[in-house]
């Protein structure tokens, strides 16, 4: 069973999240807060799988609560949510969001994102990782357009790796990277799993944005 917290500060949307998940086998809320310092107490206390929450609140704001659970160290993973992709976007997945989606995803796919956010995996689909990666753009500068940044992470990447890594950093998805690589999709599987590790990274997204903060790759 997946345990959920819901941080959120609307009580009709509590609500709504509420019988979602009553109506599920596999999940269940263990704990609703309505603000940042409840979600930080009631994750340190209920330990849930997956911290269900609004990325705007009263108080203390949604990033300083995600920094604040990620430090804590606990197992539990967090997925935001939000009405639309702005500049709040990059910095909760930067402070260890897991996932990342809009208020107004269907509930098949709000259960689909619980599920797999639980599982250790990140959620953001295709279209939503562009928008992230626009709304990135809009916020470098032409420092952005310099040459590649020496990291030691990246001295450990074999060819291939660092390859996989650039294609990361597009957004391509298992599929695409096989297609354009010509291999399986087992095999990249494999592959991006060894640079996640090499990097240190805890997820795909983690690693689109150090992708662009070592500038392998750029907005176009």
């Amino acid at each position: 069973m997946i345990t959920v917290l819901v941080v959120e500060p609307q009580p009709l949307q509590r609500f709504g999240f509420r019988v979602l998940l009553e109506s599920t086998h596999d999940a269940e809320i263990v704990g609703e807060a309505e603000n940042g310092a409840e979600a930080v107490r009631w994750t340190t206390e209920l330990h849930p799988d997956v911290v269900l929450m609004n990325i705007r609140m009263p108080g203390v704001d949604g990033i300083e609560t995600i920094r604040r659970i990620v430090a804590a160290g606990g197992r539990s993973r967090i997925l935001v949510l939000t009405f639309d992709v702005d500049r709040y976007a990059l910095d909760a997945l930067r402070a260890g969001a897991g996932g990342f989606l809009l208020k107004d995803t269907r509930p098949e796919e709000l259960l689909a994102g619980i599920r797999a956010v639980a599982a250790g995996d990140t959620v953001i689909a295709p279209a939503l990782t562009r928008r992230l990666l626009d709304a990135f753009a809009d916020r470098v500068d032409d420092d952005l357009c310099g040459p590649v940044r020496q990291d030691p992470r990246l001295s450990s990447l074999t060819d291939r790796e660092r390859e996989i890594l650039v294609a990361i950093g597009h957004g391509l998805t298992n599929g695409e990277i096989a297609q354009r690589f010509t291999l399986s999709e087992s095999t990249v599987k494999t592959h991006v799993g060894r640079v996640l590790a090499k990097i240190g990274a805890r997820d795909r997204v983690q690693a689109v944005i150090l992708a662009y903060d070592l500038r392998l790759t750029r907005p176009v």
